[in-house]
């Protein structure tokens, strides 16, 4: 099974600028061992179970609520029987058709 999770997670309460904030939720992922890649409006991960992008969710919320009274997240979710590796693949897919993209 191949779990495709693109996560955007973030303080509303720590003003116009939280790159620290989020920082800190991508240094968890990074740390977490799964297969992850930041982009300008969220962080694409993929794991092996849905049980495992959900708890990356939860941690994720962990880092933030110490020290956050309000929390935004938008979660959609890719689920796949077999394949797994889709993370480098569907961008490939669209490569392999039409040649380079900007990344």
């Amino acid at each position: 099974m191949s779990v495709l999770m693109e996560l955007a997670i973030f303080p509303t309460d720590k003003g116009g600028s939280v790159g620290a904030a989020v920082g800190r939720v991508v240094e968890m992922i990074r740390d977490s061992g799964v297969v992850y890649q930041v982009t300008a409006m969220g962080t694409l991960v993929e794991t092996p179970t849905l049980a495992e992008a959900l708890d990356i969710v939860q941690r994720a919320h962990d880092v933030l609520a110490g020290d956050a009274s309000r929390i935004y997240a938008t979660v959609k979710l890719d689920i796949r029987k077999g394949d797994t590796g889709r993370i480098y693949g569907k961008a490939r897919s669209v490569t392999d058709r039409i040649g380079s993209v900007n990344t």
